[in-house]
Formats: structure tokens, C-alpha cells, sequence
């Protein structure tokens, strides 16, 4: 009879909001409890599947946690995997190294969580020899590989890894526990269970090597559907991995060409229509789309100026798709060409140009907005700072664009200081 375990990783389990542009409470509401749904899933998966034992390679905390709130939740879903006779693996990661409650928390004894020592726990399961490795991050810096710290494969049986690393690295990812995954395929080890990593990735040959990704988003920079891998080890040693869903909210972009719209409801229509083609898509059981607008319109001023009643008009619309929330509306809509030539002689056409030909241009200016944005970091706790880019030449981007479009609103608004009715 085959050995089945459940693979995942990365839960952070109640991870602060990210975003700041969750100000809709119930979408905040909704985001905020997705970490524990997620979880909660993984666990009826375990239970509908029958497995034996679910693997957590790090990362189940999200950091210096002090709610004993967290640590009731976790201990009543490992409860309801100990009733059931599934055992449970885990490994801390560099964000498990920082909680306060991993080291007070009282589990059932079926939960096996690894130590700063590497170990070798092995299994009889119908009559073949499983041997499951693992090693926990003590502190929340690892440099250095932690590969060479394992103990060598047992012989005759069939070893599985549980390793929270870097890899050889990943963009928005800080370096930990590096390593090659060619050293993993040569270890001997038959299936390593990586975590760290949120974006899944499947690495197959002599070996089988998975980084299963995060089970839940938690903000536009973690987008698209989430799952965990089904692993199933037969009793001729062969490995079938099967993806399971488990995001509950789904974070996607969508691009939307409004080119050529006249009037304020075929803009409000497009964005209908997209949403309702993203939601048919959508296995998770919620959509949460951050909608970019793009193309040459008349109406492009007057979307900036109106942006707050936009937001308001597609949030609406979604409701009414069901289960589907926007948060963020980026606009990188222009005027027309027969808007600009309507409007030559207007003063606030000129002076939208000179201020992107002379001021925005000004390395002086463009320098003071680099230092704010800079000083606003600085004020964010690190998770929340993404925003900006993951590198140099993403955040020298961001600062443009920041410019680009604060030049616009304000043109938009000077424009038209009173709202147009609809």
C-alpha cells in the first residue's frame, strides 16, 4: 500500500495586511483570515485524502507572533489530524525562528517538529522503510548551505527531505540555506519537500525536488491560484505528484484596453465584462483583482479626477458578480489626440506640459520625490515595502511613474474642480 502525504510550506499564518490599498473592510476582513482558511483546507485535504502525514517545510508562522489566539487555532487544526491518525512533519523556517509561541506551544504527539540538529525519523509503513529527514533554521540568517548538515541516506529505504532554502535564489527572496539543486538530485535523498520560495516550481529527474509555493496569497504581488502537492511514494518506489488547490482568495491583474471609449458607462462596462471573464476562470473560491486602465480616451482626465467614484462603480459591479473584490485601480490612460487639439489654447494643457518637460524633468525634483519615497520605506516594516519593486532599477521605475501620474491627477483636477454629474 502506497505512503500519501500532503506537501506544503510558506503558510504565515496570520501574516499582517501587505497591501495599503485594502481600506474596504470586508475585503481587508477577507484577506486577513485567508492565512487560516488556507489552512484549514490543507487539513480537510488531508482528511478527504486519507493520507499519512503532511509535511510543513517552514514557514507556518509569519514572524515575532505573540497572539496565544494563533497558537488555539493552530492546536485545534493539528488535533483534528492526530484524531484522524495522520502525523504531521514540520520544519521552522527563518520567519518560524523569530515566534515567540514556537517554542511554548503544546502539540499532540503526532506532530514531529525537526530541531536546530539535523534527523533521521523512520517509519515501517507496510512493510517498506520510509525515513524522513529534516533540520530547522535556530536563528532567522542561514548563509551558509544546510545540505551538507543532513544525514546521509538510510539505505534500503525510501528518504525524504523536508529543507527550507533559497535555492540559488529567487527575485523578492533574501538568501537562505542556499544551495544547488543538482547537489539535491545527487544527495540520494528520493523526494525533497523545499519551502521558502512562494512561487511553486517542480524539479524532476534522478530525483524529485518541489517547492510547492505559498497555499495563500496575501497580496497582488503573490498572484494567481495557490495549492500544495498530493505525493504519493508506491511500494515500487515510484513518485506521482498531483497539485491541489487551496487559495481561497486569488489575487490577479487585469490589463483593460478602454481605448476609444466616449462615455463614462462604456468605461464602467469594460471593467464589467473583464471581471466577469477573470471570475469564470478563477478556481478559488474569491477573485481580487487590481484593474490597470490603458489606451487613449476623451474621459482620461476625467478618470483621474473621478478616480475615487470609478473605484466605487467597479466594486459595485463585482459585487454583484459574487465573490469578487477589486482593490486597486491603476490608471495609465491618456487623452486623445482630438482632446489635445481641442484644447490647445487651454492654460492647463500648458501647464501640464511645462510641468513634464521642465519640472518633472528637473533632476532636483526628481530627486526630492526619490528621498520621500525612500523616507516612507523607511517607516514600513519590511513585508510591507514590495510595493516599490524587488530591485534598483524597479524602484527607479516606480519613481517615474509616480511622477507621470501625480502630474495628471493634478492637471485632471484643476481641470474640472467640480464633479460632473453622471
Amino acid at each position: 500500500m502506497p505512503f500519501r502525504f500532503i506537501h506544503t510550506a510558506d503558510i504565515h499564518l496570520d501574516s499582517p495586511l501587505r497591501s495599503l490599498s485594502l481600506r474596504n473592510p470586508d475585503l481587508a476582513g477577507l484577506i486577513g483570515d485567508a492565512t487560516r482558511q488556507a489552512l484549514v483546507a490543507i487539513v480537510d485535504l488531508c482528511l478527504e485524502e486519507q493520507v499519512d502525514a503532511l509535511i510543513i517545510a517552514g514557514d507556518l508562522y509569519d514572524g515575532d507572533q505573540t497572539s496565544m489566539k494563533t497558537a488555539r487555532f493552530l492546536a485545534t487544526q493539528m488535533q483534528r489530524l492526530h484524531e484522524a491518525g495522520i502525523s504531521v512533519y514540520k520544519i521552522r523556517g527563518n520567519h518560524d525562528a523569530l515566534s515567540r509561541i514556537t517554542q511554548e506551544l503544546v502539540l499532540p504527539p503526532s506532530v514531529k517538529i525537526f530541531g536546530a540538529r539535523a534527523e533521521a525519523i523512520e517509519l515501517r509503513h507496510n512493510g517498506s522503510d520510509i525515513a524522513i529527514h529534516g533540520l530547522s533554521f535556530a536563528k532567522p540568517q542561514a548563509p551558509d548551505s544546510l545540505l551538507p548538515k543532513y544525514k546521509p541516506p538510510l539505505p534500503d529505504a525510501v528518504n525524504i527531505g523536508i529543507m527550507h532554502t533559497s535555492l540559488a535564489g529567487a527575485p523578492g527572496h533574501d538568501l537562505y540555506g542556499p544551495c544547488n539543486v543538482a547537489d539535491l538530485h545527487s544527495s540520494g535523498f528520493d523526494y525533497w519537500a523545499l519551502g521558502h520560495i512562494h512561487q511553486r516550481s517542480q524539479h524532476t529527474g534522478e530525483r524529485t525536488v518541489i517547492m510547492p509555493g505559498m497555499p495563500q496569497g496575501r497580496d497582488i504581488n503573490e498572484a494567481g491560484e495557490k495549492t500544495v502537492s498530493l505525493v504519493t511514494i508506491g511500494d515500487d518506489r515510484s513518485i506521482s505528484i498531483e497539485e491541489r488547490l487551496t487559495s481561497i482568495a486569488q489575487f490577479e491583474r487585469l490589463t483593460i484596453d478602454v481605448s476609444n471609449a466616449t462615455e463614462w458607462r462604456d468605461i464602467v462596462g469594460a471593467i464589467e465584462t473583464a471581471l466577469v471573464e477573470k471570475r469564470h476562470g478563477t478556481r478559488s473560491e474569491h477573485l481580487v483583482g487590481r484593474l490597470k486602465l490603458v489606451g487613449n480616451t476623451p474621459l482620461a482626465w476625467q478618470l483621474r479626477r473621478d478616480a475615487d467614484l470609478l473605484l466605487a462603480e467597479a466594486e459595485q459591479r463585482a459585487q454583484g458578480i459574487g465573490r469578487t473584490w477589486v482593490e486597486k485601480i491603476d490608471l495609465a490612460v491618456q487623452p486623445t489626440d482630438s482632446t489635445q487639439s481641442a484644447s490647445i489654447a487651454d492654460p492647463l494643457v500648458e501647464l501640464g506640459e511645462l510641468m513634464q518637460s521642465e519640472v518633472m524633468t528637473s533632476h532636483g525634483f526628481r530627486e526630492e520625490i526619490r528621498q520621500m519615497v525612500k523616507d516612507l520605506l523607511d517607516d514600513l516594516p519590511p513585508d510591507s515595502r514590495k510595493f516599490v519593486g524587488s530591485s534598483e532599477a524597479e524602484f527607479e521605475h516606480f519613481v517615474d511613474d509616480l511622477m507621470t501620474q501625480s502630474g495628471d491627477e493634478i492637471i485632471a483636477r484643476l481641470k474640472a474642480p467640480a464633479r460632473e454629474a453622471q
